[in-house]
């Protein structure tokens, strides 16, 4: 039987870009399904980073610009695995990546 002791927990960091023609409340909505869909997945330690309309550095499915969201959080590999394919089913997404993130690192300057 799988505990809480016996499951390693890694930290992420994702970062997705909605469509920019979306409004405020739509945006703000699937931002917030997002997070709970973390949590109701077991993420702990989630960072949510809503980093506003940005300029792409070239053109994604003919948008030029768009809504930039990062979330930092620890889970799994099969929670990473199930917000990875929501996102990828998600008309609203036009990107997304999810990087995973160092632990513990301590550097001594002297």
């Amino acid at each position: 039987m799988l505990t809480a002791e016996n499951i390693q927990l890694n930290c992420y960091e994702t970062v997705y870009i909605l469509k920019s023609d979306l409004n405020e409340d739509k945006t703000l909505s699937i931002i917030n399904d997002y997070k709970s869909m973390l949590t109701n997945g077991g993420a702990k330690n989630i960072v949510l980073q809503h980093r506003g309309r940005r300029h792409l550095s070239y053109t994604i499915n003919d948008y030029h610009d768009g809504i930039y969201v990062q979330v930092n959080y620890e889970g799994n590999g099969q929670l990473v695995k199930s917000f990875e394919k929501s996102l990828r089913f998600d008309d609203n997404i036009i990107r997304y990546l999810t990087n995973k993130q160092k632990r513990n690192i301590k550097k001594i300057v002297k």
